[in-house]
């Protein structure tokens, strides 16, 4: 009987050397920690220290940058005398066009009655403050990247607190809603907040999510959990075809998140549409760490994860080579394992497909804003104290980054027009958390991101360093329009870090919306061209304008690519469990490990 079919004790886990940074036996750094997770209570997780650098280096530089500051001052001049002007004309009734235009993608401004006076001007006064602080943000002599760009990000935080939108006297939308509702939507709105808040409170889920039931609405599609360590459970899908493709098709999910973002309602499931078209289909749903797993590090995910996995497939589909597919985490943690598996001469890959994955981490996008030495420090010093980081603990920082969106814009519609956003199946999965441990997030927040190991060919399995070049399998790689977690242009980075085909894919979305991209989903759109291993010198700005543009989803090329590196001939599906395991199927999908809180 093969013992991997149970859960592992807890002492079985890797408890390897200590952790990046951490000196568990000194009394005094344990200070250091508690100290800092103290004050993480009070910051919401962002570190005053990398902060405080950022700003003084900023501010230092412009004391010591005369021209910078009669640019300014000239900036400041000109803004207010074009407001002074506009609103003279405006007050003469004289039709002046508006200054200046909202930047795109910003659209706060967008309703009619935002060019109704006084608030068109109360907007132009707005957009032209904004202007002056991104020109104070940007281009100070001697300032570093990175510490411009929290500066600039942070200016930004605070000017959208005091946009004209946020208040109901200034709003001339919550003005036209409260005069025609007698102030009925304010009461409503009060109602809203109070309602959040208790939720908060109380850690219950937003108002909602309780119309999507995991394993009924979400995450519905039939299977059977065929594997179990401590780290994963292993599902196998039940196919809906008389024949299969020979080769089956492995999911390594972020584990940020539940898995079940890829099998959603089942009209928007990937892995349901991968099922009726005839694939065999596995995918790993992530345990939900506690304290007692705080020093699982990475190469734990690589061996209990994608490996523990890919052993168990090679046993109910022998002989057979597999198609493996990560997303956004995943994607990176599978690459890892191509990698190391190309070390050692594992040729069980038959393709890598990375969804919205890093390999490269010259240039993350706005996430770096918050991963600095000092920040990853700070992180430590909070997954130290629980052994975890919580989603919780995450969770503002994905929002500020699209702060209008997710933060703002809700405060309008819920609080002030009084309105509740609807609950959609894409929310209700964002809202069901997760854990990381200590040990494995330090290691990838300091190996990956701060030191790029994995592009630059330093990163070791095993004692020796794994190099992406080495991977034979052909990819298909898939890049999305608005992602602010990977962007399209650093996922594309995969092809000068690799020795092989590589399919890419530039799909309209964001980070999840791109991928969860069903056949139907009304304006969707994307781009894709396959790249030969020896012309691997292309630009992304050489690629999209060479790219073949395409309607509609791209799931259906990802399927016929996948069928087109496979065998012609189509089989009966294989056994469902381990042939032979005394319990060879040992709970239904979506398993027990998606429901632990």
């Amino acid at each position: 009987m093969d013992t991997r079919l149970k859960p592992e004790p807890a002492d079985d886990r890797a408890t390897a050397e200590p952790m990046p940074g951490r000196l568990p036996a000194s009394p005094f750094r344990s200070l250091d920690h508690a100290k800092e997770a103290w004050i993480a209570r009070a910051t919401g997780g962002l570190s005053p220290a990398a902060l405080s650098l950022a700003f003084a280096d900023w501010f230092l530089h412009l004391l010591a940058a005369p021209g910078k500051q009669m640019e300014l001052a000239a900036l400041a001049t000109r803004n207010a005398g074009q407001l002074f002007e506009y609103g003279q004309g405006a007050l003469l009734g004289a039709g002046v066009p508006p200054v200046t235009q909202a930047l795109p993608g910003d659209d706060r401004f967008r309703a009619a009655a935002w060019q109704i006076e006084p608030f068109q001007l109360w907007q132009q006064a707005f957009l032209l403050t904004e202007q002056w602080w991104s020109a104070a943000t940007h281009g100070m002599p001697g300032t570093t990247r990175h510490h411009e760009d929290v500066v600039s990000f942070g200016a930004r935080q605070w000017l959208d607190v005091f946009a004209p939108t946020n208040f109901a006297l200034t709003n001339p939308e919550v003005l036209q809603r409260t005069v025609a509702t007698a102030g009925i939507n304010l009461a409503q709105g009060a109602q809203h907040a109070l309602e959040d808040a208790s939720r908060i409170a109380a850690g219950k889920p937003p108002v909602g999510t309780e119309r999507f039931r995991v394993g009924v609405d979400l995450a519905a599609t039939p299977g059977s959990v065929v594997f179990r360590n401590h780290l994963i459970e292993l599902i196998q899908y039940r196919p809906t075809t008389e024949k299969v493709a020979a080769e089956p098709v492995l999911i390594v999910p972020a584990w940020i998140m539940k898995y079940y973002i890829l099998d959603l309602s089942p009209h928007n499931s990937l892995i349901r549409y991968l099922v009726d078209q005839g694939h065999t289909v596995f995918c790993i749903s992530w345990r939900n760490v506690d304290e007692d797993d705080r020093d699982l590090g990475f190469d734990d995910y690589r061996n209990l994860g994608v490996m523990a996995a890919l052993d168990a497939i090679s046993r109910i589909v022998p002989n057979q080579k597999i198609h493996a597919t990560g997303y956004c985490l995943g994607g990176t943690l599978l690459a890892v394992a191509a990698a190391a598996m190309a070390n050692a001469k594992d040729e069980r890959l038959a393709s890598v497909t990375l969804f919205a994955a890093q390999t490269d981490f010259t240039e993350p996008g706005e996430l770096q804003l918050f991963i600095d030495d000092s920040q990853v420090y700070f992180l430590e010093s909070m997954m130290w104290e629980r052994g975890y980081l919580g989603a919780n603990q995450m969770a503002g920082s994905f929002q500020l980054l699209q702060s209008n969106d997710l933060i703002w814009s809700r405060v309008v519609h819920d609080y002030l027009l009084g309105e509740r956003s609807p609950m959609i199946d894409l929310m209700a999965w964002n809202a069901d958390p997760t854990r990381m441990p200590y040990r494995m997030h330090s290691e990838y927040l300091r190996k990956l991101f701060l030191d790029n190991d994995l592009a630059c060919a330093r990163y070791e399995v095993d004692g020796h360093p794994i190099s992406l070049r080495n991977i034979r399998a052909p990819m298909f790689v898939v890049g999305t329009e608005r992602d602010h977690i990977a962007p399209w242009r650093s996922v594309y980075k995969i092809h000068y870090l690799s020795d092989t085909d590589v399919t890419f894919v530039l799909t309209s979305g964001g980070h999840n919306a791109g991928i969860v991209s069903e056949p139907g989903h009304p304006h969707r759109q994307f781009r894709i061209k396959t790249t030969a291993a020896a012309d691997m010198s292309i630009g992304p700005d050489e690629w999209v304008a060479a790219a073949e543009q395409r309607d509609g989803s791209w799931w259906p090329a990802w399927s016929e690519w996948l069928h087109a590196r496979g065998a012609a001939k189509r089989v009966a599906p294989p056994h469902i469990g381990l042939p032979e395991a005394d319990t060879p199927i040992l709970a239904d999908a979506p398993g027990t490990y998606v429901f632990q809180k």
